[in-house]
């Protein structure tokens, strides 16, 4: 590891949100230590009630330390305890406004179709709701500046995060920019070497330990390529070669909802943002450039002559 690595740093100055809490603790809990995780399950469940004790306190009903405590404050993003405390008051709040209980989602191999329609819905609409919360729009708007600007894109991922790169450069294609998607962990590490400053590499994997997506993001940004990471797991591998990271979360993983389903739907979210930043940067060129592919497409679409 070459010292041009990144340094990964915490989460960001501004506290989130209160609102963003909870999908904060659902995208940092895979991790964070056993002791860390029961801190943060107990301040997302019950933030009326964590709001109500002091760090001692807190710390006594999870069995960890206050140290413990102070540490977990500070990974969800909030500068010690007594600021989380005031999250958690506006949290409680908000779910005492009238909010209705989250459903529990885990699917059953005896559900009802309909039941797991609903399910899935849901668990859909809460990891968008989710990505969006805990989206970092000054990231995210870099690295469109980024794409907007590029000479050329590369997209790498693979199984799940493979589709959503092709997705990706499907979409900047259809608006004349230059973009490829490597699925293949050679070719993508061969052309990740030919870009350098003014191109933009971008590496798409939710557990952030892939080593087929991090070997050509490591190679893009040591030959001077603006990188992006779009991962469930910000502190993860991947962030050490990351300009610019973009965090996506996920629902919990179950028997018959592997953890690619849900990461797969808060990537294409994020990837959707990335084109349509772009787009707008570049209006003037994208729309015309999508008239044409339209056109060009437009006579598959019609109904054949009789």
């Amino acid at each position: 590891m070459t010292q041009d690595v990144k340094e990964i740093f915490g989460p960001g100055n501004a506290p989130p949100a209160p609102a963003a809490l909870a999908a904060k603790v659902r995208t940092l809990a895979p991790s964070m230590t056993r002791s860390m995780h029961r801190v943060a399950e107990a301040v997302a469940h019950d933030p009326a009630g964590c709001a109500a004790l002091t760090v001692t306190g807190l710390a006594e009903l999870t069995g960890t330390s206050e140290a413990t405590v102070v540490r977990t404050a500070r990974l969800l993003g909030y500068p010690g305890y007594r600021d989380l405390r005031l999250a958690l008051a506006g949290l409680a709040a908000q779910q005492q406004s009238g909010r209705a209980p989250a459903l529990t989602t885990d699917i059953a191999v005896d559900d009802p179709i309909a039941d797991v329609v609903a399910k899935l819905a849901y668990d859909e609409q809460q990891t968008l709701a989710d990505t969006a919360a805990g989206l970092d729009t000054a990231q995210l708007g870099a690295a469109v500046a980024a794409l907007a600007g590029a000479r050329r894109t590369d997209v790498y991922g693979i199984g799940a995060s493979g589709l959503v790169a092709q997705d990706l450069t499907q979409k900047l294609l259809r608006i004349g920019l230059i973009a490829h998607a490597h699925s293949d962990p050679h070719l993508a590490v061969t052309n990740a070497v030919q870009l350098r400053a003014g191109d933009v590499a971008i590496a798409i994997t939710h557990s952030g330990s892939t080593g087929d997506v991090i070997e050509p993001l490591r190679v893009a940004f040591e030959h001077g390529a603006t990188t992006v990471a779009i991962t469930g797991r910000p502190d993860s591998p991947v962030a050490q070669y990351a300009d610019h990271v973009l965090t996506t979360s996920t629902s919990r993983e179950s028997e018959l909802r592997p953890a690619a389903m849900s990461s797969r739907t808060s990537q294409l979210l994020v990837v959707d943002c990335l084109f349509i930043g772009v787009a707008q940067r570049t209006y003037e060129s994208a729309a015309p450039a999508l008239a044409a592919s339209y056109e060009a497409l437009a006579h598959r679409h019609r109904s054949a002559p009789r």
